[in-house]
């Protein structure tokens, strides 16, 4: 099945950047769409960035717009979340995901921690 690794988190001062790697299984990045959710604990999980297959739109969480930015490489099968101007409500654990011939994301990985200091 599709299997999903995240890396790339760790802890920043608001305003610094991160970019978040999501390593996948075979082929996954080119043929199926990919997402990065966010969640804090107790809380719901939250959409951030994602993008269908062979499409041009890009879609973004409005508390993200115009400061992150989601990309992939086919080749090396990975997608990447670029987060600049990190604030402390960015703070969460962050997950990539992944679909096929669905409307809900039924692939996860096991999460990168995102820590944003005041």
């Amino acid at each position: 099945q599709v299997q999903l690794v995240e890396s790339g988190g760790g802890m920043v001062q608001a305003g610094g950047s991160l970019r978040l790697s999501c390593v996948a299984s075979g082929r996954t990045v080119s043929t199926y769409d990919m997402a990065w959710f966010r969640q804090t604990p107790g809380k719901e999980r939250d959409f951030v960035a994602g993008f269908a297959r062979g499409s041009s739109a890009i879609n973004y969480g409005d508390s993200v717009q115009g400061r992150f930015t989601i990309s992939r490489d086919s080749d090396r099968s990975t997608v990447y979340l670029q987060m600049n101007n990190l604030k402390p409500e960015d703070t969460a654990v962050y997950y990539c995901a992944a679909r096929f011939g669905a409307h809900v994301y039924n692939y996860w990985g096991q999460g990168t921690q995102v820590t944003v200091s005041s």
